[in-house]
C-alpha cells in the first residue's frame, strides 16, 4: 500500500471522524450502549455501500469530474439543481458545525492560560488559521492529513487504553436507555439519534477528489473506501465504550450537547495531567481532521462551479465563497452544533443515497461495463427505503 493509498485512507477516516465522533456520546446516551452499537453498524453498512455505488458512477462517468459534472451528464440540469442544493447546504452546514465546535474547544483551551476568549474571535482564529490550509490544495492537503490523523489515532489509543480499566462492563451492557427516559421521549431520542450517526459517517463529500487523485484506479479506490469507513466504526465503538462506560449515559444526557462539557468531564477522569492534553488535542485533532476534509470538498466543488483559475486570485475568491457563509452562520448561531449536525443529514440522504439510485438505475440500463457494486436491484430498494427512514426521523423530531 502506497503513500497515496495512505493518505487518501486518511483523508476519508478523517472527513467521517470529527464532530460526529464528539456529537455520539451526545446523541446515543440515553439510548443504551448495545443498541448505540448496533445503530453504528447498520448506518456503517449503509454508507459502505453507497460510498461503493458513488464510486461506481465516477468510474463510468468519467475520471475527473466531480459531482457536479456527473450528475449533469447523467440526470441532466433538474438533477444537477438538485444534487448542487443538497451538496452545498450539506458542505456548508458541516463547515458551520466545525467552525462551532472548533472555537467552542479552542476558547476551553485558551482558559487554563488566564485568557478569556470572545466566542467570534475564537470562530474568525478558527477559520483562518485552518481555513487557510485549504487554499494550498489537494496534494498539501493530503500531506498534513497523514499527520494529523496518524497523530488522532495515536492519541485515541492512548485515551482508550487509560480510560477503558474504568469502564464498567457489566452496567455499561445492561444499559438500555429506559432508566434515563421512558415511553414518546426515547422513542424522540431514537429519531434524533440516527440521522447524528449517519451524519458521522459523512465521508462521501470527498469521493470524487480521491478518485481523481488516484486516478481511478477501482480497485485500490475500493479498499480505500472500505478501509477508511472501517477506520470511524471502530473507533466510535471505543469511543461509545469510554464515555459512556465511565461517565455513565445519564451524566452524558445531562451535558445537553455540550462539547466543552464533555471534554471537561473526560478530563476530569484523568489521574494525570498528561492524559489531561491528549484528551484535549483529540478532540481537536478530531475535529480538524473532519474540517479539512469537508472544506477541501467544498472549496473544490466551489472552483469547478465557478470555474475559477488555479492562479492567487482565483483561490483567494473560491476560498471567500467556501468560508463566508458558514462563518456569517457560526458567529451569528454559535450554539448550534448539536441541532445543525443532524439536520445535515437531510441533504446527505438526497445526495448520498437518492440521486446515486436514480444515476445507477440509468447508468446500469446502458450496459457500460466496468466496476459495479454487488447487491442489484434489492440493494438499490433497501438502500432507498433506509434513506426515507432517516429523512422522516429527522423531519418528525423537528415537528
Amino acid at each position: 500500500m502506497n503513500l497515496k493509498m495512505l493518505g487518501s485512507i486518511a483523508i476519508v477516516a478523517g472527513t467521517a471522524i470529527g464532530g460526529g465522533m464528539l456529537a455520539l456520546p451526545l446523541a446515543t446516551a440515553s439510548l443504551g450502549t448495545l443498541p448505540a452499537f448496533l445503530l453504528l453498524v447498520v448506518i456503517w453498512g449503509i454508507s459502505i455501500y453507497t460510498s461503493l455505488l458513488m464510486l461506481e458512477i465516477n468510474l463510468r462517468t468519467g475520471v475527473g469530474d466531480n459531482v457536479h459534472a456527473i450528475t449533469g451528464k447523467i440526470l441532466g440540469k433538474v438533477g444537477q439543481l438538485i444534487q448542487g442544493a443538497s451538496f452545498m447546504s450539506l458542505l456548508f452546514a458541516l463547515t458551520m458545525v466545525y467552525l462551532m465546535g472548533g472555537s467552542s474547544l479552542l476558547e476551553t483551551r485558551f482558559e487554563p492560560l488566564g485568557i478569556t476568549m470572545n466566542n467570534q474571535v475564537a470562530v474568525l482564529l478558527f477559520t483562518v488559521f485552518f481555513g487557510g490550509l485549504i487554499a494550498v490544495g489537494v496534494k498539501w492537503i493530503d500531506k498534513v492529513s497523514r499527520v494529523l490523523f496518524t497523530s488522532m489515532v495515536i492519541l485515541l489509543v492512548i485515551v482508550v487504553a487509560f480510560l477503558l480499566p474504568e469502564v464498567d462492563i457489566s452496567a455499561m451492557l445492561s444499559s438500555t436507555g429506559s432508566e434515563l427516559v421512558t415511553g414518546s421521549e426515547l422513542n424522540n431520542l431514537w429519531l434524533a439519534a440516527i440521522p447524528i450517526v449517519f451524519t458521522s459517517f459523512g465521508f462521501h463529500v470527498c469521493i470524487a477528489t480521491i478518485v481523481r487523485y488516484l486516478d481511478g484506479d477501482a480497485v485500490s479506490l475500493r479498499k480505500i473506501l472500505i478501509i477508511g469507513s472501517t477506520i470511524p466504526l471502530v473507533s466510535y465503538i471505543l469511543w461509545l465504550m469510554v464515555t459512556l462506560g465511565t461517565l455513565g449515559g445519564d451524566r452524558v444526557y445531562g451535558f445537553e450537547g455540550s462539547l466543552p462539557l464533555l471534554v471537561t468531564a473526560l478530563q476530569g477522569l484523568a489521574n494525570s495531567e498528561l492524559l489531561k492534553q491528549c484528551i484535549d488535542l483529540f478532540a481537536n485533532l478530531a475535529l480538524i481532521t473532519s474540517f479539512l476534509g469537508v472544506t477541501m470538498s467544498l472549496f473544490d466543488y466551489v472552483a469547478e462551479l465557478t470555474r475559477a483559475k488555479d492562479d492567487f486570485s482565483g483561490r483567494a475568491k473560491t476560498w471567500l465563497i467556501t468560508f463566508i457563509p458558514p462563518l456569517l452562520c457560526a458567529l451569528y448561531y454559535p450554539d448550534g452544533f448539536f441541532k445543525v449536525l443532524g439536520f445535515a443529514a437531510i441533504p446527505l440522504v438526497i445526495m448520498i443515497i437518492f440521486l446515486p439510485i436514480a444515476m445507477a438505475l440509468k447508468q446500469r440500463k446502458q450496459n457500460l461495463g466496468g466496476y459495479q457494486v454487488s447487491g442489484g436491484s434489492a440493494a438499490l430498494g433497501v438502500a432507498g427505503v433506509l434513506g426515507a427512514v432517516i429523512i422522516a426521523a429527522q423531519l418528525l423530531v423537528a415537528l
